[in-house]
């Protein structure tokens, strides 16, 4: 079946009605990078990105309409960092619900009919073994953010680049609480000999048991290294679930070049691991941070023959 008649069998559904099994029935092209790509548009390094929802929207609305026109299935928000603890952080702890609910609309409006956006719901910067702050209130941070993208029109969630798995549960409870959307449930796995482990230890088996007891639509890897070694770790999540498996790895390891930090792998060398990325089970493919429309491009010029 074409792609433009694929997507176009969920133009118009309810956002509630989006069942990823479904829609990862073949194999789907998300969004690159935001940070450095607001960063590309004058964001000043450190500067709080959500702000920026309401202080420069077109600069937002810019960055997805061009992972749109680059031909992504799915975009993400302006919202990874959307919760009161790293809102407070730049002063803005009472503006979750304002900031990302704009977030969200931003991306509707440029996604148009056929592309599907999925809110970015990063960690809260806390860590939750150490006991510092009441579980009951990192829960309610992630269900207010949540409520507030639900109600800017998102059609999921996606909980990344989460790194104790704790945290993520506590996330993960609190946004099917909070919402009826469905929540992909993403860790970043950069440790250990194979860079298979999150940095606290967790495997993707870890992951993968643990989202499905709580009810997570998806699960996945982002961030943290490039896409060979996100091989693997789509491998051991296909083989630990059967909930659709999302990856979106970084352009590689980052290098500083001129005191500025780069990601030197371009699109076509991101692109040549999709094939393998496909074989080991990942039905959603992307990129995180470096990544842009061009590596989504090449992309899904590389998923052509094999999206299923």
């Amino acid at each position: 079946m074409p792609r433009q008649q694929l997507l176009s069998e969920w133009q118009g559904k309810d956002a509630m009605a989006l069942d990823l099994r479904q829609f990862a029935s073949i194999v789907r092209v998300t969004d690159g990078a935001w940070g450095t790509e607001l960063q590309a548009r004058g964001l000043p390094a450190g500067a709080c990105p959500e702000t920026w929802n309401i202080e420069n929207p077109g600069a937002v609305e810019a960055v997805a309409r061009g992972y749109v026109e680059a031909g992504s299935d799915v975009i993400l928000t302006n919202t990874f960092g959307g919760n009161r603890f790293v809102l407070e952080r730049h002063g803005a702890g009472g503006r979750v619900a304002e900031l990302c609910e704009a977030g969200a609309r931003i991306s509707r409006k440029a996604a148009g009919d056929l592309v599907k956006v999925f809110a970015s719901v990063g960690p809260s910067g806390l860590i939750v073994m150490t006991g510092d702050v009441p579980q009951e209130h990192i829960s309610q941070a992630f269900a207010e953010a949540a409520a507030a993208l639900a109600h800017g029109g998102a059609h999921a969630i996606v909980l990344e680049s989460f790194n104790e798995l704790e945290e993520l549960v506590i996330a993960l409870k609190a946004v099917k609480k909070a919402t009826n959307l469905p929540v992909v449930a993403s860790m970043t796995f950069s440790a250990g000999p194979d860079k298979t482990r999150t940095m606290m230890g967790n495997a993707p088996g870890d992951l993968a048991r643990a989202a499905g007891e709580c009810g997570a639509d998806a699960v996945g890897a982002n961030c943290g290294v490039g896409p060979e070694s996100y091989v693997r770790v789509a491998e051991l999540l296909q083989a630990a679930t059967d909930l659709p498996v999302w990856i979106k790895p970084n352009a590689g390891l980052p290098v500083v070049k001129d005191g500025r930090t780069v990601f030197a792998m371009g699109p076509e060398e991101f692109a040549s691991f999709v094939p393998k990325l496909i074989d080991a089970g990942a039905d959603f493919i992307g990129g995180c941070c470096g990544t842009t429309p061009e590596h989504v491009r090449a992309v899904l010029a590389a998923a052509g023959q094999q999206r299923r």
